[in-house]
């Protein structure tokens, strides 16, 4: 029997040049197809076996799948029979003798080395569903009965991708040609959704239809919604979208359990293997289901941290139509998005088709798998063999083209990114039982036991059945796998509506004569602050509230006014002040009329009588006076205030610019002060100069006159006549007197010098006085200007005005 590695995808075996089987096992890591894969193969070339394959390899490693099947025969992939008996097989063959079918399945799995084990691992790998959008034959999937909003860590490129997917979807469903940036359809339907979404509230097309009729924005840009999309156009698309809720075909896409990609491909402790089939629905609709899929794929898997492991394999049959080279339907967006980002979070997508010429080849250049079947005419093969060289490059396009020529059924080439050459080989016999397309009554009973106990999703919200299976004794289970068709006849029943609820009427309540009565807008951009739903008719009664506060302080020399905009909601006997929400409120909030549909809830408090609205008045009053302020800031050594609306620093910046002007006098006079004695003490230096500069002149002199006279002295001795030596000593007695008037004069010159360096320290020692009261004075305005502290400026109950009091009915969720 064949032993598969861990991690590794048995596909077949390779094939030589006679295309017969060489006995070297095809394994394809599972790993390599989170840089997805495309199957390409005309009718008749095994490509849906190598697919159903391909999914059977990947349930048994563990790796949940999401199927989308266009033509409705991977539904066979729940067609398992591990004892491999005519009994088992019987009731899916039409036709042929059910004996011969068992025997040739048998025969055709024990060729490639699986047994009845390995089937019956294939049948405990996983939880096989098949779901049916639009029907109740299978599992439901409620595709626009609910919009329920993303978590809220979930990526929001992800969120606007699911927001546009199900508005082009839905618009395509009533005929209307959508583009994102400019259909004023989808823009407005976009819009309402992101904006319920962000109010915390979930939709469903009901409450949507409704809201475009009273949208909770007032513009869209720098346009108010009336004038962008008028109320009379809005009308009429309402009214288009209405005729799909009044359709009774149509109230099986409200079905059935919520779309949530958690669920279906981790229904329980094993991996999922969801099976969406659209064989049963129109392109338009086909679009839709596979865009809304999709789109909840992408932002699921953003949430997701990374991996290079194979963590999901979605496989979608038949991709024609879907991913055009020039159009742009809107299951290209989502689809275009997996390719480029989903390997990074271990999602691998393999797309197939039987028409290669409608595939965008551009797109499609991250596929690192390409398994190509036998091509119905020499056109396909030209324009898959131009795309793959210009998707992928390196591609030599006259061998591939021979190989391709040359396939035989059930034959394939394989390329890999990376891989030197392209190999061929044939698929391995398939294990799920491949009778073709199930019709509804066979889907009916294939699903009956789901059907019954649906599983709750991921997130804990309850699923709806999407019908009621029929009884286990219309669907007898076949032996060792798949149960028995139902009866044709077998009816599947949707479920009862809940009862509305009991605590509302649809008549108003009294309220208090004298007080004024107003609806809230749904567009009121701060209805979700109070807890507003603006998908409900259900409403409940509050208070809206504006006081006049003056602030008033003569000290500060303030006077100051604010206006208290604010909403008591839930109301309560007595008022409760901890549920009074500040708001910025305007008269466009408020209706002088209730919405279409409204109910009413009775109130907690008594609103028809006026004496509550006093109480609701006074303790707003007396909450106010003991709980509201007005915050400044002082400096009470600088005798400053700040202002209402002035920032901190701001204040602080006033402050400095007062400290400075007080440093800048106050070191002036220091300035004037030192001003006369530095004045002096330069004077005196520069007298002092003076007196060296002569003193330095004179003893040059000095010495001049000392050396010239001794050396003529000298050299009249010498050279003159004979003198007596009386003479000579009289000579020598005058240089002698010389030299000391010399040195009389360095004398004065050191002491001049000595006198100038006193000077100059005099006027060094001013400088530094200066500059020391100076630093001081500065430091002692920086700390002035340092010393803020808080101000509160109080009310007094004079000082608190209710302007306006009224009761306004707020929808709140059912």
């Amino acid at each position: 029997m064949i032993e598969v590695p861990e991690g590794e995808l048995y596909l077949g075996e390779a094939t030589g040049a006679d295309h017969h089987r060489n006995g070297t096992p095809v394994l394809l890591e599972a790993a390599d197809l989170t840089t997805h894969g495309v199957i390409v193969g005309m009718t008749g070339s095994g490509k849906t076996g190598l697919g159903v394959g391909l999914i059977e390899e990947a349930l048994l490693q563990g790796v949940p799948t999401l199927v989308l099947d266009p033509k409705g025969d991977l539904g066979n992939l729940l067609l398992t029979f591990p004892d491999l008996s005519a009994e088992s097989f019987a009731p899916w063959v039409e036709g042929a003798d059910p004996a011969q079918v068992a025997a040739a399945w048998r025969e055709g799995l024990a060729g490639w080395g699986i047994d009845g084990a390995r089937v019956q691992a294939l049948h405990d790998a996983a939880d096989f569903t098949i779901y049916t959008p639009g029907s109740t034959s299978g599992v439901g999937l409620d595709i626009v009965g609910g919009l329920r909003r993303p978590a809220a860590e979930a990526d929001p490129e992800a969120v606007l991708d699911e927001v546009q997917g199900y508005v082009s979807g839905l618009l395509g469903l009533v005929g209307v040609a959508a583009d994102p940036l400019s259909s004023r359809e989808h823009i407005l339907l976009s819009n309402i959704v992101q904006q319920v979404w962000a109010a915390g509230q979930d939709l469903d097309l009901a409450g949507l239809v409704g809201l475009v009729q009273s949208p909770p924005l007032r513009k869209l840009g720098v346009f108010e919604i009336d004038q962008f999309f008028p109320p009379a156009d809005r009308t009429a698309l309402a009214l288009r979208l209405n005729g799909l809720l009044a359709s009774p075909s149509f109230a099986a896409w409200a079905q059935g359990e919520p779309l949530d990609i958690d669920a279906m491909l981790r229904p329980g402790e094993r991996p999922g293997c969801a099976v969406v089939t659209l064989a049963h629905l129109s392109d338009e609709e086909r679009q839709m289901v596979v865009t809304l899929v999709l789109s909840k794929l992408v932002t699921w898997m953003r949430r997701q941290p990374g991996t290079d492991r194979l963590r999901v394999l979605v496989y979608f049959d038949e991709v024609v139509g879907f991913v055009p080279p020039t159009a742009a339907p809107p299951s290209k967006a989502p689809i275009l998005t997996l390719l480029k980002q989903a390997r990074a979070f271990g999602v691998g997508l393999v797309l197939a088709t039987q028409n290669p010429v409608d595939l965008d080849y551009k797109a499609l250049s991250n596929a690192g798998t390409w398994m190509i079947g036998r091509l119905q005419t020499e056109q396909d093969k030209a324009r898959l063999l131009d795309g793959l060289a210009a998707a992928a490059g390196g591609v030599d396009t006259a061998a591939l083209g021979g190989t391709i020529a040359g396939l035989d059924k059930r034959e394939f080439v394989l390329r890999q990114a990376g891989s030197d050459a392209p190999s061929t080989f044939t698929t391995r016999w398939a294990m799920s039982y491949l009778r073709g397309p199930l019709t509804r009554e066979q889907i009916a009973t294939l699903t009956a036991a789901r059907r019954q106990a649906p599983t709750a999703p991921a997130n804990g919200a309850t699923a709806t059945p999407s019908a009621a299976a029929a009884p286990a004794t219309d669907a007898p289970a076949a032996a060792g796998g798949a149960p028995a068709p139902a009866p044709a006849a077998a009816a599947v029943a949707a479920p009862a509506p809940a009862p509305p609820g009991g605590d509302a009427t649809p008549v108003m309540p009294s309220v208090a004569d004298g007080v004024a009565v107003r609806w809230l807008d749904r567009a009121a951009p701060w209805a979700a602050t109070v807890g507003a739903d603006p998908t409900s008719s259900t409403l409940d009664a509050a208070v809206v509230a504006s006081v006049d506060l003056l602030f008033d302080d003569t000290k500060a020399d303030l006077r100051h006014t604010e206006r208290l905009e604010a909403v008591l909601f839930p109301l309560s006997d007595p008022p409760d002040m901890s549920s009074l929400v500040a708001v910025d409120h305007d008269p466009r909030d408020f209706l002088p009329g209730p919405p279409t549909g409204a109910s009413y809830r009775m109130p907690d408090a008594p609103v028809d009588r006026k004496a509550y609205f006093t109480s609701v008045q006074k303790e707003l009053v007396g909450h106010l006076l003991a709980s509201r302020t007005t915050s400044l800031l002082t400096n009470t050594e600088l005798k400053l205030f700040s202002r209402p609306g002035e920032t901190a620093e701001q204040f602080a910046a006033r402050c400095d610019a007062a400290a400075d002007a007080g440093a800048d006098a106050e070191g002036a006079k220091v300035a004037q002060a030192f001003e006369g004695r530095v004045a002096r003490a330069r004077d005196a230096l520069a007298a002092a100069q003076d007196r060296l500069d002569q003193a330095e002149a004179a003893k040059t002199s000095r010495r001049n006159d000392e050396v010239l006279s001794g050396v003529g002295e000298v050299l009249g001795s010498l050279f003159g006549s004979r003198g007596s030596i009386g003479g000579i000593a009289r000579k020598a007695g005058a240089a002698a007197r010389r030299r000391g008037r010399s040195n009389e004069a360095t004398t004065r010159v050191d002491s001049a010098s000595n006198r100038v360096e006193e000077k100059q320290q005099a006027v060094v020692d001013l400088q530094a006085d200066m500059d020391e009261q100076l630093a001081a004075i500065a430091d002692e305005w920086d700390a002035k200007a340092a010393a803020i502290e808080p101000f509160e400026v109080p009310l007094e109950r004079t000082d608190i005005r209710v302007a306006e009091l009224f009761l306004v009915w707020v929808p709140v969720p059912a």
